[in-house]
């Protein structure tokens, strides 16, 4: 469902920040090959598994060590879509707001911002269920993505921000947003 919001175009340049193992990141250049595709993640532990599973897989990532804030530090003409899925409900609010400014910074200056992540919890179920999440990461952290932060920040980037989806998960609401820039 992501991987099909994102829809990857040829030679667009695509970095997933959080990439984690880098399952998103393999399945976004399975889809389209052309695609250049970055991955940033904070461990190195971590990147060590997305390049051996990037590897099994037989498509070429590049992988880079940072955190959210070290998006527009990567260098390059700029990307056209900077993706970002469950990261940010678990960072502290102040690199929340920066991790999605560099986000921004990194893509090209009409680019589009993809996040993925548990956002508002609407519904008493979903809050609920969210208490999962919470217990695990944290309250402070968690909280404000409950709250609706995301949607928050995200709208002080861009005058362009819509939610495509909302999946409701054992765990919570996740939300798809879209935001893109250059629009006013």
């Amino acid at each position: 469902m992501f991987v099909k919001q994102i829809d990857p175009r040829p030679s667009e340049r695509i970095l997933d920040v959080g990439c984690g193992t880098g399952t998103l990141a393999v399945l976004l250049k399975r889809r389209m090959p052309s695609c250049e595709i970055v991955g940033l993640d904070p461990d190195p532990q971590i990147l060590e598994l997305a390049r051996e599973k990037a590897r099994s897989a037989g498509v070429a990532i590049d992988f880079r060590q940072g955190f959210a804030r070290d998006a527009n530090t990567l260098g390059g003409t700029g990307y056209d879509k900077v993706v970002s899925s469950l990261v940010f409900h678990q960072t502290p609010m102040a690199e929340k707001s920066v991790g999605l400014r560099s986000m921004a910074a990194a893509a090209k200056a009409t680019g589009e911002l993809h996040v993925a992540d548990y956002a508002e919890q609407r519904s008493w179920l979903m809050r609920r269920l969210f208490r999962i999440v919470q217990n695990i990461d944290g309250f402070e952290n968690t909280q404000a993505n409950a709250d609706g932060a995301l949607s928050r920040l995200l709208g002080e980037i861009s005058n362009d921000v819509r939610i495509e989806n909302v999946v409701p998960t054992p765990t919570g609401a996740i939300t798809l947003f879209r935001a893109t820039l250059g629009v006013d």
